[in-house]
């Protein structure tokens, strides 16, 4: 069937240099009228379609929200269906890599380009963190073309493969390196963290708002229940009872030596948290840079320092000597060679619960492991990366195929 031409209007005409053209006039969003011409009524037609086009589209991107206002009416739709600890991580990425480069632009001024650079600082940050950011891009503006507040999404040819810095393999800490880290803190204060970590395996946010209501000492089988994680928004300290997963949600045996730790700090404690500030609050995160630095200014690993210098500071690196004190704190000794993070502990307790041929399950349970894929992918790397546990089992098999080609 054929298609319908369009009635056309019946324009006026108007001669110029002695040619006859067809003419109409057209108003724009703020009353401006222009006239529009052409040699015939078909070819007028399609000119006032597309000037009425150009109108309504200049019409719709001065009038759409900046990006800084659909990122938060978008952080607003999403909080009623996903977890408070998510939406602390989205507020953070939105804030940081969306709002702060990008917000003050018209969602429907920007462009691929536009993003392309806003992401830069995004992809110097782990792969994880710039892939997050990329899908927050992506949902925020497909969103807003599914919405009609933008006329194409720019984001479309975004791709997150190949950005940001792989993350380095979790390696656990030997027993000599665990126990030489608890040797040079014994009485600092990230002591009772650390062993927390190494004989409990919790998670950073978990160690940081335990309290000791959920800690239990005289019972018959001591052990602590995770019931609350820490967060941190605009430095100050948020604990909450919404955990990551449903399975982060768990109770954990007291080996001997975190329950002694553990006895004689609840002896000196005034807070109801474990790791409390001076004044019994839960830390800060800068309060916790702060803790860990006990650490990091005890290992023997060349570092940027600064000195006071002719009345200003002189930035310059420091190479510290194992076994050396420092030279501006005496206190401080130089005794550790190897590089320490706080999920390092907990990796190197799930290691041990392996090593010591605990059951896959049982280490899920422990770990808080909320998908089995994560639990076995450790399992399976700590199990048979050690050849004398795999050599006596290559041998029964290789055994056996012997027999069998014997007969």
């Amino acid at each position: 069937m054929a298609k319908r031409k369009p009635i056309l209007p019946d324009y006026g005409t108007v001669q110029i240099k002695g040619n006859m053209y067809f003419r109409t006039r057209v108003s724009d969003d703020e009353g401006n009228r222009f006239s529009l011409y052409a040699a015939t009524r078909e070819e007028l037609y399609e000119k006032v379609l597309e000037v009425e086009k150009q109108i309504e589209n200049k019409t719709f991107r001065r009038n759409s929200p900046t990006v800084k206002e659909y990122c938060e009416k978008w952080l607003l739709m999403k909080s009623a269906n996903i977890r408070e600890t998510t939406m602390i991580d989205y507020r953070s990425k939105v804030k940081n890599h969306i709002i702060k480069p990008l917000g003050d632009m018209k969602m429907g001024d920007v462009t691929v380009d536009d993003i392309r650079l806003a992401i830069i600082p995004a992809s110097k940050l782990s792969a994880s963190v710039f892939k997050s950011v990329n899908v927050l891009y992506k949902c925020i503006f497909r969103s807003a073309f599914e919405s009609k507040v933008i006329d194409k999404d720019p984001t479309i040819y975004l791709s997150p493969e190949g950005g940001g810095i792989p993350q380095k393999e979790r390696i656990p800490l030997t027993d000599e390196q665990a126990e030489k880290l608890l040797t040079a803190i014994k009485g600092l204060p990230p002591y009772l963290f650390v062993m927390l970590g190494l004989y409990a395996g919790l998670r950073r946010e978990e160690i940081l708002a335990l309290k000791w209501d959920s800690v239990y000492l005289d019972v018959e089988s001591p052990y602590l229940t995770v019931r609350r994680a820490w967060h941190t928004e605009n430095n100050k300290p948020v604990i909450m009872t919404e955990l990551k997963t449903k399975a982060a949600k768990r109770n954990i045996p007291l080996p001997p030596q975190l329950l002694e730790a553990l006895k004689e700090a609840k002896e000196s404690s005034i807070s109801e948290y474990v790791i409390a500030n001076k004044d019994g609050q839960p830390l800060s995160y800068t309060q916790f840079k702060r803790l860990w630095t006990y650490i990091t200014t005890r290992t023997a690993k060349p570092r940027p320092a600064k000195k006071y210098v002719g009345g200003e500071y002189v930035k310059y690196t420091l190479y510290p000597v194992l076994g050396e004190k420092a030279r501006n704190n005496g206190h401080v000794v130089y005794s550790l060679d190897f590089d320490v993070t706080p999920h390092q502990l907990r990796h190197t307790y799930i290691t041990n619960l392996i090593y010591a041929s605990v059951d896959p399950k049982t280490v899920q349970y422990l770990a808080g492991h909320e998908n089995s894929k994560i639990t076995m992918d450790i399992y399976a790397k700590a199990k048979y990366n050690r050849p004398k546990d795999v050599a006596p089992m290559l041998e029964h098999v290789f055994k056996q195929w012997n027999d069998t080609i014997a007969q």
